[in-house]
């Protein structure tokens, strides 16, 4: 049985067909606020681009809130190093762009350095 993905009751077609205002709405109210403030130049210039191209499109707009027009695309965010790609699932809708694009790595701790004591070679690593 294969679980179809549903957001507040709507599946993603029908999230897809109806209008902005009615799709902010049912989001959280920061999402709302943001969606109904309107798009910047920068945001209506990346959906043009996203919904021109079939390649993955560059951006850096964090902030931006993914909506159902959105989705099945590919996009790749800025993290401040270097582009992540996202593919952009209908799970994401109502999210921003760069809670899937993380900022900071793990940190993964090797052996001890050239001029470590013979001692601390022995002692257990966090």
């Amino acid at each position: 049985m294969v679980k179809i993905f549903t957001f507040r009751g709507k599946t993603i077609e029908e999230l897809q067909k109806i209008s902005l205002e009615d799709f902010a709405k049912l989001l959280p109210s920061r999402q709302r606020r943001a969606l109904l403030r309107g798009f910047s130049d920068k945001e209506k210039k990346f959906l043009e681009r996203l919904r021109k191209s079939d390649k993955p499109v560059r951006t850096h707009l964090r902030e931006m809130v993914i909506i159902p027009e959105m989705v099945n695309k590919k996009v790749l965010v800025h993290n401040g190093k270097e582009w992540l790609l996202v593919n952009i699932k209908p799970e994401m809708v109502g999210h921003r762009l760069g809670e899937f694009a993380l900022t900071r790595k793990r940190v993964i701790h090797s052996a001890p350095g050239v001029g470590a004591t013979r001692a601390s070679k022995f002692l257990p690593m966090k």
